[in-house]
């Protein structure tokens, strides 16, 4: 099986270290990205868009599929954090060729809504912000190393992939089978936002495959909990 990793804000495929280790010694092929002006600090990014990384995704989604000289090919897509809803977008542009969508600790967002709007940007990119923009369930586990670590490698991200709105059109996205994996809030409790139609919420709901499991650990478990989070991404797997 490809598994396709696509990282949160500020993260590139290194990003995923430990937890592509574990999906190969599982016997999948993991394809961990770096997506459009995440890959040095110096890189231009003020003009890379929202579309651009979720093209970036597809490319390799069709590239993978086009490879199967006929074979079924099962590709999985993980996505952490502001990865969700670029993976979401996946779904709405191929949506027959994707086994399953593990989204961490992350949700697909309905058309129009922006990742994340509120990110302080400067010159046009987001550099990792302080700690206290944060909530306090976001560093649950984070300890003084992970946070030095973290920052160390984090890479500004594209202003415009956190504002730009989501674009969607295609209602074959809902048939996507998709794993929830639920750190820094309980599955109950995005549960109760479904039900109450929370608007972030609304694509989730709509789902025809949907499964949510816990994990209790912050908003960043491929550092905080790589062995539980491994353990969690390849059991979905195996439902795919």
């Amino acid at each position: 099986m490809h598994v396709i990793l696509i990282p949160g804000f500020w993260l590139t495929a290194d990003s995923w270290g430990p937890v592509t280790a574990a999906i190969r010694a599982a016997g999948h092929t993991p394809h961990p990205l770096t997506l459009p002006g995440l890959h040095r600090h110096d890189a231009h990014r003020v003009d890379v868009t929202l579309a651009d990384h979720v093209a970036d995704v597809v490319k390799v989604v069709d590239s993978l599929a086009s490879n199967s000289d006929g074979a079924s090919t099962k590709i999985v897509i993980v996505a952490h954090s502001g990865g969700g809803p670029i993976a979401h977008a996946v779904a709405d542009a191929r949506p027959s060729a994707l086994a399953r969508i593990i989204y961490v600790d992350t949700v697909p967002l309905p058309p129009g809504m922006p990742i994340n709007d509120e990110l302080p940007v400067v010159d046009g990119e987001i550099p990792l912000p302080e700690w206290s923009v944060f909530g306090d369930e976001d560093l649950v586990d984070l300890t003084d190393d992970v946070r030095e670590h973290f920052r160390k490698i984090a890479i500004p991200q594209p202003a415009r992939v956190a504002s730009d709105p989501q674009e969607l059109s295609n209602p074959e996205r809902f048939g996507v089978p998709a794993t929830v994996i639920c750190c820094e809030f309980p599955s109950s409790q995005l549960q109760e936002w479904m039900v109450a139609g929370a608007p972030f919420a609304t694509e989730l709901a709509q789902l025809e495959d949907l499964e949510l499991v816990d994990l209790p650990t912050g908003h960043w478990p491929q550092f905080t909990k790589p062995l539980e989070l491994s353990t969690a991404i390849i059991t979905a797997l195996h439902r795919s």
